[in-house]
């Protein structure tokens, strides 16, 4: 009822709150309090169309269950979820040592971190050694926006390791990006790339040596159980620092730690030590230059396009010398002398991961000596044979191949070769949608879809097409990338992946969601077309999908590959049903601890420092105004080692060192 002279009252629609979406920009969104979290993915997906996140998580914790409310995983007015990407990386590590100590080697760091960005874009730090004093610069965000001119200029030394991260444990949080560091003994810090299998049995180790763990992050149990290892030599021996001392401590941790990991881990104003997990998942690669006087300079990576592409100021290039051996460290000593070497695991084996070759290495890289090019050419005729061997004579309906930008390309180029049918572009993906603002509404997702990736319609219409993706996650995207071709004209949409199905989850460093988030657990490749809306759907075999690595370096016939995600046999054999289901209780753990620190808003978290040196980096304590001495420090953590020490500098610790050993 309305008065006279009263405007009608608008129907009183329920309570409604404002979250915060994180993709490639941040969103802002206003749903109902009681939503669920499939009503949020459906309105991102209008907003964004394909340009949606496949996965979304919260304080770290995926939303997996669409049914249940954005309130049960603790999200309310004015929370931040994260949008996560289809298949997000590990992480990229790069270590750099030049012989020449009056040299730096930050903007080295910098451009190999850059050329490994596709590894890890959540987070990126750098540590340098310049004398006895560490500059540390690490933040959230990409490698661009972490290093300014002015945090370039603090990090100053001639060796120094680097980390682009993506967190497949712990949580997003800025305190977790590496390097990480441990003021005892010495001055450590890490950068590591992988997963430890045993990470909750480590923390409790850790925790009875006295050690303080601060975060969630299993590099943080690794550096610690690095540290106390050699805190004991050095207990025994007093301060001289020597080879024996460093495998020592690489030793423990490969006795204690399980899972894949690339380690690189700095030792203040002596060098750095590098090691890889006794069973080579994941992939570590070192290169040099030479220097005269027996002296040279050396860079260590995840990947060799790192070595290939780096320079110094005068344009030399480094040459690779070789991969890490499974079980085997390395130390390079400051000054650029040369390395020490020591298999410390000798029953070590290899047993590289696919995925790599599939999905997360540059094509340009060489991994365990299978250039990652070579291998997806391979994986493109392999798919042909099959699709031939399954389709008959239909397979000839095809009209024309064309992938799915951008992994899938090398794969789809042979497949069309040996096919012989045309290879060509229907997709143009738009690399700067994050300077697009899309509002919401029917016509802005359709927008949303063109901004994002776009058809050359004359590719599609009338014809027969093959799409060719590099693998099948989720299947949202694949959906998504058959109905734009249909709407593209096409007749019929075909559909294959380079990959073999994904049925599992990864444990060892790469983000596979869950099972129950995969489309292929559970289901025949009939049931999945279906679901994707496809004429036909083949994936790769698993037994071609090796061979076409296998037949590129012929030292790794027979070797077992880490191939979990399709088989869901793990290598490390301590993975079961146990394991994931105290995942799953650790994952609610920290989504119950996330609701209740939002509860408070008077809680301040330290950085993880390790050390008890100045936080990692600088958090705003909810409903407080950033004082202006802490405006003053980087609030994303400058160089924390900058002060001038009072101390005298011993002799040089380096002088030590043993003679090299096999």
């Amino acid at each position: 009822r309305t008065r006279p002279g009263e405007y009608p009252r608008r129907p009183r629609r329920g309570r409604e709150m404002q979250i915060f979406v994180r993709v490639d920009r941040t969103l802002v969104l206003e749903l109902r309090a009681d939503a669920t979290v499939d009503e949020l993915t459906s309105s991102l997906t209008a907003r964004l169309g394909l340009g949606a996140p496949e996965r979304l998580a919260h304080g770290g914790c995926p939303l997996a269950d669409g049914r249940r409310t954005l309130r049960e995983y603790g999200i309310s007015g004015g929370s931040t979820v994260d949008g996560l990407g289809r298949l997000p990386g590990g992480c990229g590590v790069v270590g750099v040592i030049l012989a020449d100590e009056n040299k730096h080697v930050n903007q080295m760091i910098f451009d190999a971190l850059t050329v490994l960005q596709h590894r890890g874009q959540d987070a990126a730090g750098m540590v340098t050694c310049q004398g006895k004093r560490l500059h540390l610069r690490k933040d959230n965000g990409l490698v661009q926006q972490v290093f300014t001119q002015e945090s370039m200029l603090q990090l100053r030394g001639s060796m120094g390791i680097g980390h682009c991260r993506y967190p497949t444990a712990g949580t997003s949080s800025c305190a977790e990006a590496q390097p990480l560091y441990t003021n005892f003994p010495y001055g450590l810090c890490i950068s590591h790339n992988g997963n430890l299998t045993n990470a909750s049995t480590l923390k409790g180790n850790v925790e009875g040596m006295c050690r303080h763990v601060n975060t969630d992050s299993d590099s943080e149990l690794l550096l610690n159980i690095f540290s106390e290892a050699l805190a004991k030599v050095r207990a025994e021996n007093g301060d001289d620092l020597d080879s024996d001392a460093i495998f020592y401590a690489c030793s423990s941790a490969f006795k204690k730690c399980i899972g894949g990991y690339a380690v690189a881990l700095l030792i203040n104003d002596v060098g750095v030590v590098v090691f890889r997990d006794p069973l080579g998942i994941r992939p570590l690669i070192f290169g040099m230059r030479e220097q005269g006087s027996g002296l040279a300079d050396f860079a260590i990576s995840s990947e060799s396009v790192v070595i290939d592409t780096i320079t110094c100021a005068s344009g030399d290039n480094f040459e690779i010398v070789r991969d890490v051996a499974p079980g085997e460290a390395i130390f390079f000593p400051k000054g650029g002398r040369p390395p020490i070497t020591r298999q410390c695991v000798p029953s070590a084996r290899l047993c590289p991961c696919l995925f790599e070759y599939v999905y997360f290495a540059r094509p340009d890289s060489v991994i365990d000596g299978v250039p990652v090019y070579e291998a997806r050419l391979r994986m493109g005729t392999m798919l042909a044979n099959k699709i031939q061997r399954q389709l008959g004579d239909a397979w000839q309906e095809i009209d024309v191949v064309i992938p799915v930008p951008d992994t899938s390309r090398t794969s789809a180029l042979s497949l069309a070769e040996a096919l012989d049918r045309p290879y060509r572009e229907g997709f143009i993906k738009n690399r700067y949608i994050a300077r697009t603002f899309i509002m919401p509404g029917q016509a802005a997702r359709k927008k949303g879809v063109r901004v994002k990736l776009n058809t050359i319609k004359c590719e599609f219409k009338g014809k027969n097409v093959l799409l060719v993706d590099d693998s099948i996650v989720r299947g949202t995207t694949s959906k998504e990338i058959v109905q734009m071709a249909r709407d593209a004209g096409a007749a019929n949409v075909f559909f294959c992946s380079a990959a073999p199905p994904v049925r599992f989850p990864n444990v060892y460093g790469i983000d596979i969601p869950t099972r129950t988030e995969l489309i292929a657990n559970g289901r025949e490749e009939l049931q999945i077309a279906r679901m994707i809306d496809v004429d036909w759907l083949g994936y790769q075999d698993l037994q071609d999908l090796k061979t076409a690595v296998q037949e590129i370096n012929p030292a790794l016939t027979g070797c077992t590959f880490e191939a979990s995600v399709f088989d869901g046999k793990y290598v490390t054999g301590d993975i079961g049903d146990e394991y994931f289901a105290s995942q799953a209780r650790r994952k609610q753990e920290k989504k119950e601890e996330a609701l209740a620190a939002k509860l408070s808003n008077s809680v301040t978290f330290l950085g993880a420092d390790g050390g008890g040196n100045q936080n990692a980096c600088n958090v705003r304590v909810a409903g407080t105004r950033p004082s202006a001495s802490a405006q003053q420090q980087s609030a994303e953590c400058d160089s924390l080692f900058n002060k001038t020490s009072g101390y005298s500098v011993k002799s040089n610790p380096v002088d030590n060192l043993a003679p090299s050993v096999n």
